[in-house]
């Protein structure tokens, strides 16, 4: 019986194709696949001791050419753990506008470049406009916040960071209610610079509630958590302390678009891995190619930062230890997402203070225990409090190196 045998180039290639044809079946049905190697788990350990040194509660989760190579948590972190993971839902406020975009084209003639303060777009509320040169902000602007909107400090102008006096004061959960987003004033002409803005993700958020008829949420429920899998998840809704834009029960009247998603560990995976796959998963497209290529690398509509639809990219290779493909999204108290499509992987990075982990915020149910262990934590180095820069995932790359 002859045996063939393949080149060394085909091989790789099969193999390549064969994962990424893999796609994790719900956590409730088996979830990842996993390859728990020893030799990688010890040096996998030591980064798992860094994010321990930056957040009181936490874990970090890694899943390399399919497979779930590492998962461990401390404190309130834990697989079934909800807590407010802040910013990282500006990433999907984005993907639900890629959505929408591609279900209703007849609204969106000029893809990226269609202006969004429209009656079309938006509801009656944003209008009249408060400043005339808000008709001209595209969705690309807001998505990539480089339309204008106020924010925060720094920001940049042509590539060159400054600071201006007058940052918003508010750019939490105050941010997100529909008032202040479509009221908020330009400290620029749009297209002209970048600020950090969470007013400006609130606006597309806006948008998909207007043109699909239901909240962004459960719209993300039926085209997006649903097709990926997701397990329990929702949104940090109730701010009884919120200045306007809540109910009688202090919940938020709307999904808030510029963050406050609370998403299981293994789920936030499934959202990274959907793009590294460049929006597929499985069969089904379920965010457009172009637009999940878009986010992780620089875009026109934000030629002053390294900011592409609520990621921030590499492609220029500011982070030396990086591949320039990678992106990421962060989140206040040291969340953060990261995709290498290079190497194949993702990494979550999951973080939060005591309040994040407060159940009150998003009433879901909590299912697991926690003993203490971390009541009375202090961040040894005060610098690394709350980081979700791309400093864990460039500790991960170095640990996976020949492997």
């Amino acid at each position: 019986m002859s045996v063939v045998r393949f080149p060394l180039l085909l091989a790789c290639a099969t193999l390549t194709l064969l994962g990424a044809d893999y796609f994790p079946p719900p956590d409730s049905k088996g979830g990842w696949r996993t390859n728990f190697d020893p030799a990688l788990t010890a040096k996998l350990d030591a980064v798992f001791d860094y994010v321990k040194s930056t957040t009181q509660h936490g874990g970090l989760l890694v899943v390399h050419k399919g497979h779930l190579v590492y998962e461990r948590y401390f404190g309130r972190g834990h697989r079934e753990a909800l807590p407010e993971l802040a910013s990282t839902g500006k990433a999907f406020t984005s993907l639900a506008t890629a959505i929408v975009m591609k279900q209703r084209p007849e609204l969106f003639p000029q893809g990226l470049d269609t202006r969004i303060f429209r009656p079309q777009l938006l509801p009656p509320e944003a209008f009249p406009l408060t400043d005339p040169r808000k008709e001209r902000i595209s969705i690309g602007q807001v998505l990539a916040m480089s339309a204008g909107i106020r924010g925060t400090n720094p920001v940049y102008v042509k590539g060159e960071r400054q600071t201006w006096p007058n940052p918003t004061e508010d750019n939490g959960p105050y941010s997100t209610t529909d008032g202040f987003a479509l009221r908020q004033s330009l400290w620029c002409n749009p297209g002209d610079c970048y600020s950090y803005s969470t007013a400006s993700s609130h606006i597309p958020a806006i948008m998909v509630r207007h043109v699909s008829g239901m909240e962004m949420e459960d719209y993300m429920r039926k085209h997006l958590t649903g097709p990926l899998g997701f397990g329990t998840w929702g949104y940090a809704m109730y701010r009884p302390k919120l200045k306007g834009g809540i109910d009688a029960n202090g919940r938020m009247l709307h999904t808030p678009g510029g963050g406050s998603i609370a998403v299981r560990a293994t789920d936030m995976l499934r959202f990274g891995y959907l793009m590294l796959r460049e929006g597929r998963w499985g069969k089904r497209q379920v965010v457009p190619a172009s637009f999940a290529k878009l986010c992780g690398q620089s875009v026109s509509y934000n030629p002053h930062y390294t900011h592409s639809f609520n990621f921030n990219t590499n492609d220029d290779g500011h982070i030396a230890d990086l591949p320039k493909d990678a992106f990421w999204k962060g989140g206040s108290g040291g969340h953060g997402i990261y995709i290498v499509p290079s190497l194949d992987l993702v990494v979550f990075k999951l973080g939060g203070n005591e309040g994040q982990y407060d159940p009150a915020l998003t009433r879901l149910p909590v299912k697991y225990s926690y003993d203490g262990s971390r009541d009375k934590w202090t961040a040894p180095d005060p610098k690394r409090l709350g980081d979700s820069s791309p400093k864990t995932v460039s500790l991960v790359v170095a640990a996976l190196a020949g492997r």
